[in-house]
């Protein structure tokens, strides 16, 4: 899966007795109604977010992660690639179809068609 946003927040490498290690990031999507999302990067990745820094807008590439323990259920979103995301790359980019672009037929279907696409 991956999402875009605007870094709102970079946290410190946490390491723990048994030489895990974890960092996690915050992002603002670019929705109606942006979201705060937390993500984490473990292990050898937890470097891959020096090159931003607050403010940057990226892609995040990520897996969600689901377990049990002591009867809770906690979920956390696992960052495996981050892509940065500048003005000049959207500027320069071909627009995106929407369904507004869809092209009309040139020709006008014949009236007695046996082809018909309705699946009743």
């Amino acid at each position: 899966m991956d999402i875009e946003g605007r870094i709102k927040l970079i946290y410190d490498t946490q390491t723990f007795a048994s030489g895990f290690q974890k960092r996690e990031f915050v992002i603002t999507t670019k929705e109606q109604y942006p979201q705060d999302v937390k993500f984490e990067l473990t292990k050898d990745r937890v470097d891959i977010i020096d090159q931003y820094q607050q403010g940057n807008e990226i892609k995040v590439h990520f897996n969600i992660r689901g377990n049990e323990y002591n009867g809770k259920y906690y979920v956390n979103l696992q960052a495996w690639r981050i892509e940065s995301i500048t003005n000049a790359n959207a500027t320069n980019a071909e627009p995106r179809s929407t369904s507004d672009d869809v092209p009309l037929p040139t020709e006008a279907p014949e009236e007695n068609s046996m082809e018909d696409d309705l699946p009743f």
